[in-house]
């Protein structure tokens, strides 16, 4: 559905720094990114923050990596921030006083030696985003959108006095924290029993206003967008491509680990599709600036009970489909109708890159086995994971390439799903790799007795 409104934003030309929205579908319509509107009033299409190229340009691609490798971690603020780090490549023309940060990003890159190989692709490297401030990849998103509505929110006659989103769990988390941060009122819109405690307690603990509806995530998200037709609650939800800014800085962060060399695969778990078509805008801008001369292939991974990507490109992208999505592990990524499907597309087409999904079975056990050389993974890298096990199996994935998985949250926010595995008690999961512990009297030789049996020896 549209969530403009009858006295949406006037089209604009550019903002004096050269980047504004532009409609997605190419419609030619441009608008202020301190305007309230989320789709193209002319044609109803997503919108995209661009950046113009030329004035980029003026810095070569030498100057754009030293300078970004000079801000890493610096305490120089914003800069210690992985996105801010970046800010000519995100919302140049923020205010210093309305960057509202939490030194998100900058996330280690794991080598998962062990893991890699015994899946077959010994250069795997975990990207593990949920190291983060509220434990997910989302605060990479919400630290842009709440400081432009900070920002938005200091000038005169602002209509907007809240933000709001629809939320499986991380979202809520991260619009709740960074909104609590800047002294912004946020309403959650959750499904009611379809997030774990961790997630619901997060924006409770935050001081948001949380609503839990009897809906899933896709009757969240119808909502939230009616509510936010008021254009003083302003939508978060990655419909609104200000949280893509924040997210793309994932793929520019990796390159810049990598020594600014480009991997032969990234794999990420999707539900909305905002992280995917993050990660691809991202990496477009490098290849654009001649940062980089190559796009990894994208691969999207989806769980089986919620997979309409997948279903879309098992028939060549023809149309998108649009399910009823069924009760799944990976609650986050439990969306039938997701919002940024043809920015998705765009992203699989131009990098050569594939859809996959996984059952029930096979991620929980693609996440127990990365957890067992050291791990400590959420349902949704069990996602990914057991889709990369596939595409090495299938040859799209070969031994020699380096390919990275995107953990998307931490592990901590899961534990009853860990605990139900290692306790064998997952709803039609056989629990393959489960280690629970053992309930021994205080005796010695019971103790030996144990130890001798689990190592034999």
């Amino acid at each position: 559905m549209s969530t403009h409104t009858a006295d949406a934003p006037t089209e604009k030309a550019t903002t004096p720094d050269n980047v504004y929205f532009r409609c997605f579908a190419g419609c030619g319509a441009t608008f202020s990114l301190y305007d309230v509107v989320y789709r193209c009033p002319k044609c109803d299409s997503l919108l995209e923050v661009y950046h113009e190229r030329d004035p980029l340009k003026q810095r070569n691609a030498y100057q754009w990596q030293r300078l970004f490798d000079s801000r890493a971690s610096t305490t120089t603020w914003p800069y210690g921030s992985g996105v801010w780090g970046m800010r000519e490549w995100v919302i140049p023309d923020l205010r210093d006083e309305n960057i509202v940060s939490m030194c998100e990003g900058n996330t280690n890159l794991f080598w998962a030696e062990r893991l890699g190989s015994q899946l077959g692709v010994p250069d795997l490297w975990i990207k593990l985003c949920g190291n983060s401030h509220t434990g997910s990849f989302k605060d990479l998103g919400m630290t842009v959108l709440v400081s432009v509505v900070k920002q938005m929110m200091a000038q005169e006659n602002s209509p907007v006095k809240a933000v709001a989103c629809a939320s499986t769990g991380d979202t809520s988390a991260a619009l709740a924290a960074y909104a609590a941060y800047a002294g912004i009122p946020a309403i959650i819109f959750l499904p009611a029993g379809k997030v774990s405690t961790a997630q619901l307690i997060q924006p409770v603990a935050n001081g948001a206003h949380v609503l839990a509806l009897d809906t899933d995530f896709d009757g969240c998200m119808k909502i939230v967008q009616e509510v936010t037709q008021d254009r003083s609650i302003y939508l978060a939800n990655s419909m609104n491509s200000l949280r893509i800014e924040g997210q793309k800085t994932v793929g520019i962060e990796i390159c810049r680990q990598f020594n600014w060399e480009v991997p032969d695969w990234i794999v990420i778990p999707v539900g909305n599709l905002g992280n995917i078509s993050a990660l691809h805008k991202g990496f477009r801008l490098m290849k654009d600036l001649g940062v980089i001369d190559r796009m990894p292939g994208l691969v999207a991974a989806q769980a089986s009970q919620a997979n309409p990507f997948y279903q879309s490109f098992k028939h060549g992208f023809e149309s998108k489909t649009s399910i009823t999505a069924e009760k799944t592990l990976a609650n986050a990524i439990q969306i039938g109708n997701p919002v940024s499907y043809e920015k998705a597309v765009a992203a699989v087409k131009e990098t050569g890159g594939v859809v996959e999904h996984a059952t029930e079975q096979e991620l929980a056990d693609a996440a127990a086995k990365a957890d067992l050389t050291g791990m400590f993974t959420c349902p949704h890298t069990g996602v990914a994971l057991a889709v990369l096990e596939k595409l090495v199996k299938r040859g799209q994935i070969k031994r020699e390439d380096r390919t990275v998985v995107v953990s998307t949250a931490h592990g901590l926010k899961f534990t009853d799903f860990k605990v139900d595995y290692h306790e064998s008690t997952l709803e039609s999961i056989a629990s393959t790799y489960a280690n629970p512990p053992a309930y021994l009297p205080a005796s010695t030789d019971a103790v030996k007795k144990e130890i001798a049996r689990r190592l034999q020896i």
